[in-house]
């Protein structure tokens, strides 16, 4: 295939990991496109991690979320005023001055109403905010050619 279109090559992404964290990532992927739509999907194949931010636009900057998927987990990434949501459970975790994440256990951690609500907040916060109205894109923004092992290291 000469030019993959941007869903084949994120798909072809996602299966360098475990069959079970390639799972859960699409299963998150999923929930984040049915909760977010008329988002703009920026996917960076990193170094460390596949990271899927959702935002209004192609502008990075302007990114409220991301999901980064490690060959261990997959995380949800709060990219803006992450230190201004009120978070009663302490479930949003890091030390930046920024962004902070959890560790999703499942896809279905996404449907816990504590993150249901901590998402909510954000997106109440994104400024510019994403218009639902507008068409979904899906966008590869880099690959790069250096990575990490997708699979952990076998025991």
């Amino acid at each position: 295939m000469k030019n993959p279109s941007p869903q084949r090559q994120l798909e072809v992404f996602i299966g360098k990991f475990t069959p079970q964290i390639a799972a859960q990532a699409r299963a998150a992927l999923k929930t984040m496109r049915v909760r977010l739509p008329g988002a703009t999907l920026l996917v960076y194949d990193n170094y460390n991690a596949l990271a899927v931010g959702f935002g209004p636009g192609e502008r990075t900057a302007d990114a409220i979320f991301s999901l980064a998927v490690y060959p261990r987990w997959v995380s949800l990434f709060f990219l803006k005023n992450a230190l201004a949501l009120t978070d009663p459970r302490q479930l949003l975790k890091g030390g930046g001055k920024v962004v902070r994440h959890i560790v999703l256990d499942s896809a279905d951690t996404l449907d816990d109403a504590a993150v249901k609500a901590l998402m909510g907040q954000a997106l109440r916060l994104a400024d510019p905010p994403i218009d639902p109205a507008r068409p979904e894109q899906l966008i590869i923004k880099s690959v790069s050619v250096k990575q990490r092992p997708r699979r952990p290291a076998a025991k």
